[in-house]
């Protein structure tokens, strides 16, 4: 159906409101079978939730993607009754099908239990790890199949569409968007307002916008739950800033890793041309704007905007200067704004709620929510939103349900690879750009990596400067050496081999690598380096002075010792050692002949009694 003009949208998005009425109280099962769930098995999930449901044509399967508790799926939720079943397996189809969606029964061993209270809990608003979020732009993520547009109009999709072309000027959307105080989700977080502004003032017959969805930092993944799960919400916020900037073609540089992502945002970009939201007279407006996906090869410095778009005219991915900034001079020498996924998804909200409402959610410097991975050492793992200012205690205890195994905690990473790690003695640091910078980290793109005290802080600076240096264009000198000498200290330091002196040669490696780099990549490579070092100084000294990993993590700084006071002598450790290191007899307890141990941990994983300690 090709719309015309705003009107014919609002008559078909009645339409679909008014069939979705008619269904309520309609059984349906939703199920979550994003990346996230399908590694947990969502599809066999869905396979066999399809093969019960053929049987019964009057219950519906839904099929979304990301609702960010990801450790605990395939998520179903049972509808109407808004059951929230987690960790489901295909046996365990049958079972829901027969006793909660035909007989409206709980099944209690699916539901979420609290680990402090042992409380079973159905609902998903129940959940503490849902409770203290804001989900203003993931939320509808639940509510959408995300090859269907009619689910995306039914939550009032497109409407800030309309509201843009047909009540706004292109400098009134850039005057409410500056309003708004959003701030780029990339990393950068450069005010967006300001970056449309620059790029519309641009005299050019042609312009750009392009969406970022290249996310390459370990751990992060919301970009690309974002465009598989709502892919036209990001389609919507890129269509408002190309008519306000003046652009007529758009890009969605999506990293090839993201299967699913470029399959959604195909289906989206085509259900929006079909229907007249993409390509000539979008909604007879006069507007003209077109979308295509450039599909990145992976490389991590793909994520800078200009070696992002050296990417799509068929370059090398190497940064460029940018003493011509690339809203003047980007794309092929064309005007051109870039902006990630999570900043585009932000515009439909600023200009539907308009942007006194959205500069209410946030701090002075920081507005509106932000999405997380919070991955690593915590009870919780998966995607979260929250306002911004919120403090990481509440992110990492509250949200994320603290630290597994009764550990302390250590230090969270944000940021992605680059950023920082921020002690137990900060938990009360308010999560914005400016605090976080403030403490030696910085926004990024949302990655929180939690760590406990079994965390060696030497070796996590060596794995994040490994990934850098590995991920250096190379363009750069100070860069591709600094990344590379700062990792050779830092392995000797792990290996038993580091020297005085070694701490002050990685800050002054840090510093230069820092300030004569030309992209963000080297510009923030040191921060991994130069965050632990300022805060766990005294880990490094223990592994230059002592030769000891504090933490027991650097195999050549420790050993595993027997103790013979609590050894049964069962002789599993003797058993599983893979070059047979250990000795002992039935009844007698065993000892590791250290100059054939190779520290693998092997016997400490399988003692029974937890006999064998690290020295």
């Amino acid at each position: 159906m090709y719309l015309k003009g705003p009107d014919e949208l609002e008559r078909l998005r009645k339409q679909v409101i008014e069939g979705k009425k008619a269904e309520e109280g309609q059984k349906r099962v939703v199920l979550c079978t994003g990346t996230g769930c399908r590694g947990a098995g969502a599809l066999e999930v869905s396979e066999a939730f399809q093969k019960e449901l053929d049987r019964s044509s009057d219950i519906e399967l839904k099929r979304t993607c990301c609702h960010g508790f990801c450790e605990r799926g395939p998520i179903t939720v049972i509808e109407p009754m808004g059951v929230f079943y987690q960790m489901v397996s295909p046996e365990q189809v049958s079972q829901i099908i027969a006793e909660t969606v035909k007989k409206g029964e709980v099944i209690e061993d699916l539901l979420y239990k609290d680990p402090k209270t042992g409380e079973n809990i159905r609902y998903e608003k129940d959940i503490p790890f849902y409770m203290r979020q804001m989900r203003l732009v993931f939320g509808h993520n639940r509510l959408i199949d995300p090859t269907r547009i009619e689910d995306y109009l039914a939550t009032g999709g497109y409407k800030a569409l309309t509201k843009a072309l047909f009540g706004m000027s292109p400098e009134q959307i850039i005057e409410e968007v500056k309003r708004s105080g959003l701030r780029g989700r990339g990393g950068g977080g450069f005010p967006a307002g300001r970056k449309w502004e620059n790029c519309r003032r641009a005299g050019a017959d042609v312009k750009y916008v392009i969406c970022n969805c290249d996310e390459g930092d370990p751990g992060a993944y919301m970009d690309r739950s974002l465009m598989e799960g709502n892919p036209h919400r990001v389609l919507e916020g890129m269509i408002i800033g190309a008519y306000a900037i003046g652009a007529s073609e758009g890009y969605v540089y999506v990293r090839n890793e993201y299967p699913l992502a470029v399959q959604n945002v195909g289906i989206a970009i085509k259900q929006a041309e079909k229907m007249g939201l993409l390509g000539e007279n979008i909604l007879g407006s006069g507007f003209k704007f077109t979308i295509s996906i450039n599909r990145g090869g992976g490389a991590f410095v793909a994520g800078e905007s200009t070696a992002l778009m050296a990417s799509i005219e068929g370059q090398v991915a190497e940064p460029r200067a940018k003493h011509i900034h690339t809203v003047e001079s980007g794309l092929w020498e064309r005007p051109t704004n870039l902006n990630n996924v999570e900043t585009w998804a932000n515009v439909p909200v600023i200009i539907e709620r308009g942007a006194d409402s959205y500069s209410n959610i946030g701090t002075e410097g920081s507005k509106g929510t932000k999405i997380f991975s919070l991955v690593g050492k915590i009870n919780n793992t998966g995607l979260i939103e929250v306002p911004m200012g919120m403090t990481l205690r509440e992110i990492v205890h509250d949200i994320g349900g603290g630290i597994p195994g009764g550990k302390k905690f250590k230090a969270v990473q944000t940021g992605g690879p680059s950023g920082g790690c921020i002690p137990e003695a900060l938990m009360e640091l308010p999560v914005d750009f400016d605090e976080l910078t403030k403490a030696g980290s910085m926004m990024g793109s949302g990655g929180m990596i939690v760590m406990d005290e079994s965390t060696c802080m030497v070796d996590v600076a060596k794995y994040f400067t490994n990934f850098l240096r590995d991920e250096s264009c190379g363009k750069c000198t100070s860069c591709r050496e600094g990344t590379l000498r700062m990792y050779e200290v830092l392995d000797d330091i792990t290996k038993g081999k580091g020297r005085e002196g070694d701490i002050e040669l990685l800050e002054e490696l840090g510093w230069v690598t820092a300030e004569a780099s030309l992209c963000g990549l080297g510009q923030t490579a040191p921060n991994p380096v130069l965050s632990t070092i300022h805060y766990f100084r005294d880990e490094y000294e223990a592994h230059i002075r002592d030769k000891k990993c504090p933490a027991g993590v650097c195999r050549d700084l420790i050993t595993y010792d027997i103790d013979t006071e609590l050894c049964i002598a069962c002789g599993k450790c003797k058993k599983e050692c893979p070059v047979e290191a250990i000795t002992g007899e039935k009844k007698v307890p065993h000892e590791i002949d250290q100059d054939k141990c190779i520290r693998c941990g092997t016997c400490m994983e399988v003692c029974p009694e937890d006999a064998v300690k690290v020295q």
